[in-house]
């Protein structure tokens, strides 16, 4: 493989969800490993931590990045890796740096530093440096900061960063008991993939002086850094997993698209130069330059992201976004009997439903009427289209013309018909279609109504609005009992 070749790394930990953020990471890296024939997108798995180490956790995010189109079956795509492999490796860099007087070891405890600096929020004071400690218990090693002058990062979204000697103190890199932290683990590992590109969160930059520092005394070059913007929710706060919806997961049981996700995702602090912002991963991803990613915190917009993924549902072939509807229509995910479903009813409307979902899981309220044996009404669109003087009357003259044998079963047909109805009562097409509406279906949104009457049928049709009528009169009736009652 060409030593000049894109090496970059995807380091996740095991949370048992998969951060959209680190969803947006992962995607800036896969493009950059994909613009070259031998560039290498590196899963590693920062497995460490015991509590956090588990399998289902693991197969977690090597199936969301699957879904994301980061598939290990790609010639870029290589590991997954995991951290615990190279503990020996780690602790083989510790001692050398001890050797090479690059690390000390230091038994000072946090109240001591702080009793000597006289306050608990500065940083350590390098009492140890010259004491020549040895291994030992409640000793742990620290990483001599070279003094004087900074350390510059010259960061591929940030440009140049300076980090002062005076301001980085010198921090831990092992425990007492010889296990590495997470900064010399890190680069232990990254040295020992040959990685070369690091495109990472903002929120590791302040890392980033400590592991170059790092770099170079393991006597490596270090490699090119990007840290990516913020991602904020609409308030301008960073996104947190306690207030926002951040789970990938979460968007995938919803009905999103990965396309739909994968193109919103890839628009978070970077755009295109086109005009239109809908564009296929393969069209974005040559395009992609992580020197033109802005360092301004990027809006994560959920409601542009669901007119991303309506945008790619219309887009679907019918056959396609049938067949992408399926596991939502899975036997324990709908509430209909399982003998009510009609293969044939359900291919028919499928092209209605398709141009107004949002995300596939919307797939079942818009049609769950079809296959009820009674509609479930929503109270608020009951109260609103059975209003007196409309809707006892539309529903009457309604069942009246559409029990009529010689009235047209199609929904042109049956346009007109509730056209003519409506303007016998004075009212225009829009309010008289309400109740009829609301009484086939449940509610005042869904689909097309007159294409769901002529699915239905004229017999079912005819049904329901029959018990709409003995609902609403029932309901008149009680109203009435509850006015005409004396005063308690």
């Amino acid at each position: 493989m060409s030593e000049t070749s894109i090496r970059v790394r995807f380091a996740p930990s095991p949370t048992g969800m998969f951060h959209v953020g680190g969803a947006r990471s992962a995607l800036f890296n896969w493009a950059l490993a994909q613009q070259q024939p031998e560039g290498r997108f590196v899963l590693r798995i920062e497995d460490t931590d015991a509590a956090r180490n588990k399998p289902e956790w693991t197969e977690g995010i090597t199936s969301a990045l699957s879904w994301l189109g980061i598939s290990s079956d790609d010639p870029h795509f290589e590991g997954p890796y995991f951290q615990s492999d190279y503990a020996d490796k780690h602790r083989e860099t510790a001692e050398r740096l001890h050797k090479e007087a690059k690390a000390y070891y230091c038994d000072c405890t946090r109240e001591q530093v702080a009793e000597r600096r006289g306050n608990p929020h500065l940083g350590y004071d390098g009492f140890c440096r010259d004491r020549g400690l040895e291994p030992g218990p409640g000793r742990a090693l620290r990483f001599r900061v070279p003094e004087g002058g900074p350390t510059v990062v010259d960061d591929k979204v940030r440009g140049r960063v300076e980090f002062e000697h005076d301001n980085i103190e010198d921090f831990v890199i092992a425990r007492a008991d010889g296990s590495p932290l997470f900064v010399l683990a890190n680069v232990v590992d990254d040295v020992e993939m040959g990685v070369n590109q690091v495109i990472r969160g903002e929120e590791h930059l302040s890392n980033t002086p400590k592991q170059q520092l790092l770099w170079e005394a393991l006597g490596q070059t270090p490699p090119v850094w990007a840290h990516l913007p913020v991602i904020v929710n609409e308030k301008r706060q960073k996104l947190s997993k306690r207030r926002d919806k951040v789970a990938l997961e979460s968007y995938q049981e919803e009905g999103y698209l990965p396309e739909a996700m994968v193109n919103y995702l890839m628009l978070l602090g970077w755009s295109p130069g086109e005009d239109r912002e809908i564009m296929p991963w393969d069209r974005m991803q040559p395009l992609f330059k992580i020197s033109e990613v802005n360092s301004s915190s990027a809006f994560f917009d959920e409601k542009k992201l669901r007119a991303f993924n309506g945008e790619y549902i219309r887009a679907l072939s019918v056959e396609d976004f049938v067949e992408r509807c399926r596991p939502y229509l899975a036997a324990d995910k709908v509430p209909w009997p399982e003998e009510n479903f009609d293969e044939e009813a359900f291919r028919a409307i499928a092209p209605l439903a398709q141009s107004r979902v949002a995300v596939l899981g919307e797939i079942v309220p818009n049609m769950d009427f079809l296959f009820l044996d009674e509609p479930v009404f929503d109270e608020k669109s009951w109260n609103k289209a059975m209003k007196p003087g409309v809707g006892e009357e539309m529903l009457s003259a309604a069942l009246e013309r559409f029990s009529d044998p010689g009235q047209a079963w199609e929904a042109e047909a049956l346009k007109t018909a509730l056209e003519e109805v409506g303007q016998a009562q004075g009212l225009k097409l829009g309010k008289a279609q309400a109740p009829v509406r609301v009484a086939v279906t449940g509610r005042t949104v869904g689909l097309p109504l007159f294409e769901s009457l002529e699915l239905l049928g004229r017999e079912r049709v005819r049904a329901r609005l029959e018990a709409a009528l003995e609902r609403l009169r029932a309901q008149q009736a009680q109203e009435q009992a509850d006015a005409d009652a004396p005063a308690q």
